[in-house]
C-alpha cells in the first residue's frame, strides 16, 4: 500500500486492508475514511470488514462511497464534513487514491457543487 501525503494531517493511499490498519495506526492513524463502494471489485474488503477492524484498534472509520465518474456535490460535502469532525490524522483511500485526492482538492479549494451536481 502507498500511502500519499497531501496534507499536514491528511493522507491518501489505494485500497485498505484490516490488517494494513494495525500498522497504519502504530504509524499514529486516527481515522479513515472509505471512499470506494462494496463489490467495486471482486475481493476487496467491505468497508464493515475495515470499519470493524478499525473500531478494534480505536480508529475512527467513515464511509463516504463514490463511484467513479460519479461525484456529486454531496459527496464532497460529506467528505468536508468528515475531516472537521474526525481526529486526524485521517487516511481516505479508494481503489488508487485518485477519487479521495479529488475529494480533499475539492474541499480544499472551495469548489463544493451544489447539491445533485454531478463531478467529471
Amino acid at each position: 500500500m502507498e500511502i500519499r501525503k497531501i496534507s499536514e494531517q491528511v493522507y491518501v493511499s489505494g485500497q485498505v486492508t484490516p490488517a494494513d490498519l494495525s500498522e497504519l495506526r502504530k504509524l499514529g492513524l486516527k481515522s479513515v475514511i472509505c471512499n470506494r463502494p462494496d463489490g467495486e471489485q471482486s475481493g476487496q474488503p467491505t468497508y464493515e470488514k475495515i470499519s470493524e477492524a478499525a473500531e478494534s484498534l480505536g480508529i475512527e472509520a467513515r464511509y463516504i462511497p463514490v463511484a467513479g465518474a460519479e461525484m456529486r456535490g454531496e459527496d464532497v460535502a460529506a467528505f468536508g464534513q468528515a475531516l472537521a469532525e474526525m481526529p486526524r490524522p485521517v487516511l481516505a483511500y479508494c481503489r488508487s487514491g485518485a477519487r479521495s485526492a479529488m475529494l480533499w482538492s475539492l474541499v480544499n479549494e472551495n469548489s463544493v457543487p451544489t447539491p445533485g451536481s454531478r463531478m467529471h
